[in-house]
């Protein structure tokens, strides 16, 4: 008999309701772009509360376009080199961008990381880890030591980075999720992740609203991107998926948060 593989496949965190208007809030005042377009009928549909939770769902959590520069504490290794190697692949996503990572020693730290096992790999998205208590983490990278393969850190921190700068799951894009059978999906998850069907559900089957995506084109091949086998598939074509940050992600953050050129203000 085959064992399941219980690879810990990405479960972004997502903030209490409680503090999802709240989070908006924060997410439009550091980038007004993060404000969702609302066609104006939709806008006018019940109470005013109702539009505030209607924006709170569908706001974007992109940091300023300014650039993202970050401060990351290790909430439980004082490791050197695992901290070192850790923030590498965090900053591979600033090649050409005005992205930026660095250790902090401070309880001030936006990014708090954590390698928790058994708690899989997850990362609040962007400006929402903000609203995290400072002595949580809004990272965790389950189990991860100097033994783990560097192929597993190019997946998995570079993967979970780019939540953390705002990017949300590209297998998520309506186009995607229409071509995976439900039920097929739903065995494969609870085999491979030991997922239960409301999991699947969330992260995969539930398809991100228009208003919450950047205009680009799907790329099957971003870091962002789960890997979807072909039989589970309505049309039989597997997703790819990424295992690296790819040409197209490279292009998107650099122009999402583009460099500082030499002697600008």
């Amino acid at each position: 008999m085959n064992t399941p593989d219980r690879t810990p496949v990405c479960s972004p965190k997502s903030l209490p309701e409680e503090v999802r208007i709240e989070s908006a809030r924060t997410a439009v005042e550091i980038n007004p772009a993060n404000r969702p377009y609302l066609r104006p009928a939709a806008a006018m549909i019940g109470a005013q509360s109702s539009t505030k939770e209607l924006i709170a769902a569908l706001a974007t959590k992109y940091w300023r376009s300014g650039g993202v520069h970050l401060g990351v504490r290790f909430l439980d290794t004082e490791d050197t080199a695992l901290r070192n190697r850790i923030l590498v692949h965090m900053n591979a996503w600033s090649s050409g961008a005005n992205v930026k990572f660095g250790l902090s020693l401070g309880r001030e730290a936006e990014v708090r990381i954590a390698r928790t096992p058994g708690d899989g790999y997850w990362s609040y998205l962007g400006t929402d880890i903000l609203h995290i208590p400072i002595d949580q983490p809004t990272m965790n990278l389950d189990s991860f030591s100097m033994d783990t393969d560097e192929r597993e850190y190019r997946r998995v921190v570079r993967h979970e980075t780019g939540h953390t700068l705002g990017f949300p799951h590209e297998h998520l894009r309506r186009e995607i999720v229409g071509r995976i059978h439900p039920d097929k999906a739903i065995r494969y998850f609870r085999d491979r992740s030991g997922w239960s069907e409301k999991t699947t559900r969330a992260q995969v089957l539930t398809p991100l609203e228009e208003t919450a995506l950047v205009a680009t084109p799907t790329d099957t091949q971003s870091i962002m991107c789960y890997q979807l086998p072909g039989y589970i598939m309505r049309d039989g074509r597997a997703v790819p998926g990424g295992l690296d940050i790819n040409d197209q992600d490279h292009h998107f953050v650099r122009n999402l948060y583009p460099a500082r050129l030499v002697g600008s203000q």
